[in-house]
């Protein structure tokens, strides 16, 4: 084998070798983690959302011991409702979609990272085991008001 064909083949194999080995490691998430892309639950007129159950009445609703149903509106520039109060050790299911623009909803120190598109509706399960404020965010840039786009997990 030439030395041309060598630094060919020490650039090629890794070059090959790093793409599998991430795909290894997002699978290997996947599987053990339960790290994945929330996916589309259905669809609904963006337009009527205010008319349409669940959407219209945000909020918390109890479905059964120690298990919860959020419904979220993401609309310019706030979450409805903005304050969300659950029992620590509550599993939470977050139910959400946007009447208006792309808005994404993040509750940090959890896994809830959702897209709220709008006409779609989004579902991602989360359990709260600390008691605590988790704060609520908006991580997908939606206007001049975005920054202000927010609202609170209160976890008693």
């Amino acid at each position: 084998m030439s030395r041309e064909q060598t630094l060919e083949l020490s650039w090629i194999i890794p070059s090959a070798l790093i793409p599998i080995a991430l795909l290894g490691l997002l699978l290997y998430a996947y599987v053990t983690h339960g790290i994945h892309v929330p996916g589309q639950e259905g669809m609904i007129d963006p337009r009527a959302i205010s008319q349409i159950a669940p959407f219209n009445a945000p909020g918390v609703v109890q479905t059964g011991p120690g298990t919860y149903q959020a419904t979220i509106v993401g609309k310019m520039w706030t979450f409805e409702p903005k304050e969300i109060r659950v029992k620590a050790g509550a599993e939470v299911t977050f139910v959400a979609s946007s009447a208006d623009v792309i808005h994404g909803m993040r509750i940090q120190g959890t896994n809830v990272n959702i897209m709220l598109l709008p006409g779609q509706i989004s579902r991602k399960t989360a359990r709260f085991v600390k008691p605590g404020e988790y704060l609520l965010i908006c991580h997908e840039y939606c206007g001049i008001g975005h920054h202000l786009m927010s609202g609170k997990v209160i976890v008693e």
